[in-house]
């Protein structure tokens, strides 16, 4: 597997949701404790969902030939083809709704959050994520292409979570100016979820095409 081609998907991983509920912890009275939780769970559902994705590769790579991953016409691309039609769709919806879009709800809720909920959150926003999990298909597809193994996506997964923990280290590495600057941004990036979306669509076609 290239893994230059597939490393950058890690920030498709974490742009949206998820890097705001990483903010939200960061601005937290226990951002420490609270944060690693939430990426504990994000290295969970991450490592869990690449080897399902990688499963489900490999059982489409048994049914049809796959192809190269520099092969344009092969099966494999074509899967990703449809996956970029999705997200161009999904941006589109984003935007066409900018107006009346609204945060989620249980955005705001995890301001109160304990470790057990972080740490629950950082698996549901894996998980139920359906451009994470298109973007977990895709680096299945490419490991099953390069017929190699599951720990050929351990620096997919070790990114992922290192760009998930950035809000944390900003706090911890800026201390009192991090602290009094997230809130705002935590607030911005709320009232601009939409574009947030629309950003991480926009990357994740952007880096199967390249």
């Amino acid at each position: 597997m290239n893994n230059l081609n597939v490393l950058p998907l890690a920030i498709t991983m974490m742009a949206g949701p998820q890097i705001m509920s990483a903010v939200i912890f960061a601005t937290a009275q226990k951002a420490v404790r609270i944060s690693l939780g939430f990426l504990a769970g994000v290295l969970m559902a991450t490592s869990a969902g690449v080897a399902v994705m990688l499963g489900v590769a490999t059982g489409l790579g048994g049914a049809v030939d796959l192809g190269s991953a520099g092969n344009k016409s092969s099966v494999g691309r074509v899967i990703q083809y449809v996956l970029v039609a999705l997200l161009i769709l999904v941006a589109l919806r984003n935007w066409r709704k900018r107006e009346t879009v609204e945060p989620p709800k249980w955005l705001y809720a995890l301001m109160s959050a304990d470790i057990r909920k972080a740490f629950r959150a950082g698996l549901l926003v894996i998980l139920v994520m359906p451009s994470d999990l298109m973007v977990m298909l895709t680096v299945g597809i490419h490991v099953e292409q390069a017929r190699d193994s599951y720990t050929d996506a351990l620096p997919f997964i070790a990114l992922t979570v290192a760009v998930g923990a950035i809000p944390l280290l900003l706090r911890v590495l800026l201390g009192r100016r991090a602290a009094s600057a997230m809130p705002s941004l935590r607030d911005w990036m709320n009232n601009n979820s939409w574009l947030i979306n629309i950003i991480a669509c926009l990357i994740f076609v952007v880096l199967i095409l390249a």
